[in-house]
């Protein structure tokens, strides 16, 4: 079984609050990525911001799931970290890394680690993060736009 190890980087002009507001809202997920659900996985009726060792189903477009993940690591506008609960991957864990940058916004940096038996999932990996820290970049700044 290979390891991988996975980092992209973006920056946003939003500040790191709306950022991290924008990881743990799950309804969001869809507009930003190609997931098309993205559901905390929580008691009915329980409405709560997500804590440590919550669980979340992610689903494509084609409606199967993709994964289940656990948060495992939550520091308020500075780190969102998770790891994969079931899924495709032996063990995958990740980490939404966010830092104020020095002219203003926010440097973002999401870095994975994946055990896996698929070497040409490498290329794939790394194009699908930077996609996603770039996409998680700009929609953030699609909210700061309307909001100005």
């Amino acid at each position: 079984m290979s390891s991988l190890a996975v980092t992209a980087t973006s920056h946003s002009s939003a500040p790191a609050a709306l950022v991290y507001a924008a990881l743990l809202d799950a309804e969001s997920w869809p507009a930003w990525t190609s997931y098309y659900e993205v559901q905390w996985e929580l008691p009915a009726g329980v409405e709560r911001p997500a804590r440590v060792d919550d669980l979340r189903t992610i689903r494509s477009r084609l409606g199967r799931v993709c994964c289940r993940e656990r948060i495992v690591e939550l520091v308020p506008d500075q780190r969102f970290s998770y790891e994969q609960a079931a899924g495709l991957f032996a063990s995958h864990r990740g980490s939404v890394d966010l830092a104020r940058a020095p002219h203003g916004g926010t440097n973002i940096t999401w870095s994975a680690t994946y055990q896996h038996a698929l070497p040409l999932l490498g290329t794939l990996r790394r194009r699908r993060l930077q996609v996603l820290v770039h996409d998680l970049a700009s929609y953030a700044n699609s909210i700061v736009s309307r909001k100005s």
